[in-house]
């Protein structure tokens, strides 16, 4: 867990802070949201300027988290017009969910540019230390533990910590982030300080059925209709320990989905009891394959992500690799095979 002292030094960089840009991954999930929703309204209470950016559009089942539009980069506001102050100045940019340069595509560029301290909120095993005082940038802080099952697990010790009112809307959106994060309370990840947790922010006001009816039971026809696609394309491995399934440019283009209509698809093949590893292939526009990983056994596909460039967890995962999406999944099967052999 992170230590008081680290959390001691956060809140005074925020307390210093007067204008702060808050942003998280691309592709943002449920825990990325939820953080998102969560800093901003106590960074709102605390009367900072904030200013929140999507690094890609957002998923339609988490828009109810957010009272507003919120600009997206590369679609309402680039780089160049970020560098000349379009969005405002400011003295403190907040990362929650990541500390990986490959996560936050564009705005990499933007951080090179940028002299701001950085405030590093995080779970994820992997990352590139953004906010280590080895990158010379005086003042920044990182909030790492890998730990935690969410990043909103993180958030919530340190509003605790600062005393910092927990309001409905913000025990909503940390609810949104530990449960979307451990699967709705399904992965292995969840321990005794998620429901520890979870109890505080429903004795703070959330509603679960309510979540859960807008989470999951909120879905569009297109995403129905992925969801059919890659099922067609489900393969058994490994005498069935490990699935793969794909979708190309024409499954969009055929059911009208959109790529964040992919979110969580991975989990489905999940079903069949002997897959103990499943993989996702995804046709990007660009021609390069995504491949989300998952575990519910003892394979470490944060290790078979990393040899490609990409990271996670040992339970889930996720990297980029070339086309066709043949030699993806040849590539990925050559490395699970190799990892069944020495468990």
């Amino acid at each position: 867990m992170v230590n008081n002292d680290d959390f001691r030094k956060a809140i005074d960089l925020i307390n210093q802070s007067s204008s702060i840009l808050l942003t998280s991954h691309t592709k943002p999930d449920g825990d990325a949201c939820g953080c998102l929703v969560a800093m901003a309204d106590v960074l709102a209470a605390l009367g900072k300027k904030t200013q929140l950016l999507l690094l890609s559009s957002l998923p339609q089942w988490y828009e109810f988290l957010f009272t507003e539009k919120v600009p997206i980069l590369g679609q309402d506001v680039d780089i160049q017009q970020m560098t000349e102050g379009k969005l405002g100045e400011f003295d403190l940019i907040m990362i929650v969910d990541t500390n990986s340069l490959s996560q936050l595509p564009k705005f990499d560029q933007y951080l090179k540019k940028a002299d701001n301290p950085i405030l590093v909120i995080d779970h994820h095993e992997t990352g590139d230390g953004l906010a280590c005082p080895e990158r010379g940038r005086g003042g920044s802080i990182q909030l790492i533990d890998s730990t935690a099952a969410a990043t909103g697990l993180i958030i919530f010790d340190f509003l605790k910590y600062a005393n910092w009112q927990i309001t409905e809307k913000i025990a909503q959106a940390l609810f949104v982030a530990i449960a979307s994060d451990t699967g709705w309370f399904q992965f292995p990840n969840t321990d005794s300080r998620v429901f520890a947790s979870c109890a505080g922010l429903v004795e703070a006001g959330v509603n679960v059925t309510e979540i859960y009816h807008k989470l999951f039971q909120n879905l569009s026809p297109q995403r129905l209709k992925l969801t059919a696609a890659m099922l067609n394309t489900l393969e058994l491995h490994l005498d069935g320990r490990f699935a793969t399934q794909y979708l190309l440019q024409r499954d969009f283009e055929q059911t009208g989905a959109t790529y964040e209509d992919t979110e969580n698809l991975i989990n489905e093949c999940k079903r069949v009891s002997s897959v103990e590893v499943a993989a996702l292939f995804i046709q990007l526009k660009d021609g390069r394959i995504r491949c989300s990983l998952r575990s519910s056994g003892e394979v470490d596909v944060c290790k078979i992500a990393e040899r490609f460039g990409g990271g996670g967890h040992k339970q889930a995962a996720g990297t980029y690799l070339p086309a066709p999406v043949e030699n993806a999944k040849q590539l990925i099967l050559d490395a699970v095979s190799k990892q069944f052999t020495v468990i």
